[in-house]
């Protein structure tokens, strides 16, 4: 078929419809929590319920440190939707764009044509991507920490480049080899160092050809401080208890240069490494460029207290709601700053959103969010961690590590996640982890292609052009 015959699906006029469809962008804390509070408050006959994600399933990314590091199965941080979403419909695909004054989004599955579906009321839930830098080399050298692939890849990536240091003999590649550099030094950056440090450490106890301080672990980051998200005494506490590790930290340090794994920092410091994980912030998801939606000047959709979207005067856009990472909420704890992008406040906009929404569906008045911060709990490895409640109480070491787990296996949607979560940590206190490395995973096709490639031909002996000797012109031996 000619390039010129492929047509998109006609864009659809709304219809008449005998219930109201509420249409939620992104199946993750904001899609999956408003979905479920909005079919408990709503019946099948007040409103049909449809969200829209490009993957199956909420990734909980609280959780996505522990998993990379093998603490957590990787299939316990996700809420499969079909599972967790009963009574409601759920597309996969990629939302496109968004026309909020036809009531329409396209949206763009793995296969097939793009096509449009018409709404009454949206909810804008799309979350966060990776904040990433025109740095040379990053696109091609690192790996991103958002996802649970993502936090897959890591720990088979530092799994497998121990597995081959062991049988290198090369002193300068098993050096690249069994350096780690982790760019971001937020809550993301130092769990993912911190538990995968632990597992590394843990790791190569199996093999008798490396030892310990063979490992080398780097945490770059751009500010004068690691987790701004607590207090500096915490802040510090977790600076010293990294550096006691061995892991280097370079604080005001940017990354310059990554190009074939060769690292340049911005204070001159240079070594080759094969693993970087980049967890320098994020940003809002950028399909919202393609939307009549009106954004802040960093691309996040415009919202009230109430969730309600707004434009730049505050006036209400009709039947559109927001929440989560890719919303510029303004935290009405902290006048003139906006909710922080973590969990904590996704969850708990994402039932208020959904309360709003209902409230609105029968003819009464929203109210605002307003939420105070109760604190942040981060692990940092087995039996380690950081916690701070209400802004006092400052707990550190094996207690803050048990209250970190304990909050977050609560967050944690469907109770046969919360169950199968706690029943592996059992298992890990009972039984060593598995350190395998499997990591054809990425790539499963690799070994099949290579041996369906039929063996080259083996080149012919080339022919002997020399003249041949006359027997008759040549003496025989017996002459």
């Amino acid at each position: 078929m000619s390039e010129s015959t492929v047509t998109t699906p006609a864009r659809p006029s709304a219809k008449p419809r005998k219930v109201p469809r509420i249409v939620i962008l992104g199946g993750g804390s904001v899609g999956l929590y408003s979905a479920r509070r909005l079919r408990r408050r709503l019946g099948n006959r007040e409103a049909a319920i449809v969200v829209v994600d490009p993957r199956p399933y909420m990734t909980y990314a609280p959780f996505l440190p522990e998993a990379a590091a093998g603490s957590i199965d990787a299939r316990h941080v996700v809420a499969p939707h079909r599972r967790a979403l009963k009574g409601i419909d759920a597309l996969q695909g990629k939302v496109s764009a968004i026309k909020h004054a036809e009531r329409t989004v396209e949206i763009t599955p793995e296969e097939g044509d793009p096509y449009w579906i018409t709404y009454d009321h949206l909810i804008v839930g799309l979350g966060s991507v990776a904040r990433t830098l025109p740095i040379p080399g990053l696109a091609e050298q690192a790996i991103g920490f958002k996802n649970v692939e993502e936090a897959i890849a890591v720990r088979n990536h530092v799994l497998g480049r121990i597995d081959r240091a062991s049988s290198t003999w090369d002193a300068d590649l098993r050096k690249r080899m069994l350096t780690f550099t982790f760019v971001g030094g937020g809550f993301a950056g130092v769990e993912a160092i911190a538990e995968v440090e632990d597992m590394a450490r843990d790791a190569i106890k199996q093999y008798k050809s490396l030892d310990a301080e063979d490992l080398r672990f780097v945490l770059v980051e751009g500010s004068r401080r690691i987790l701004p998200e607590v207090s500096e005494e915490l802040g510090g506490y977790t600076l010293e208890q990294l550096r006691k590790r061995g892991i280097e930290v370079f604080l005001s340090t940017f990354l310059n240069s990554c190009v074939d794994g060769h690292v340049v920092l911005s204070d001159g410091t240079e070594f080759d490494s094969e693993t970087i994980v980049w967890t320098a912030g994020v940003k809002a998801n950028p399909v919202l460029q393609n939307s009549d939606l009106p954004l802040d000047r960093i691309g996040r959709v415009i919202a009230l207290p109430t969730l309600q979207i707004a434009d730049a005067e505050g006036n209400v856009v009709p039947d559109a709601y927001a929440a989560g990472d890719c919303a510029a909420v303004p935290d009405l704890t902290n006048p003139g700053q906006f909710c922080p992008p973590n969990a904590q406040h996704a969850i708990r906009q994402a039932n208020h959103l959904a309360d709003n929404l209902a409230r609105v569906l029968r003819s009464a008045e929203p109210t605002d969010y307003s939420h105070k911060n109760i604190g942040a709990v981060a692990s940092l490895g087995m039996y380690k961690g950081v916690a701070q409640f209400m802004g006092r109480i400052k707990v550190r070491g094996f207690l803050a590590w048990v209250m970190h787990r304990t909050y977050h296996v609560m967050a944690m949607p469907t109770w046969n996640r919360k169950i199968s979560i706690m029943a592996g940590w059992t298992a890990n206190l009972l039984w060593r982890r598995e350190v395998v490395p499997l990591g054809s995973i990425h790539d499963p096709r690799a070994e099949f292609r290579a041996a369906s490639v039929p063996p080259k031909p083996k080149p012919a002996p080339a022919e002997d052009h020399s003249p041949v000797p006359s027997t008759e012109a040549t003496p025989s031996a017996s002459a």
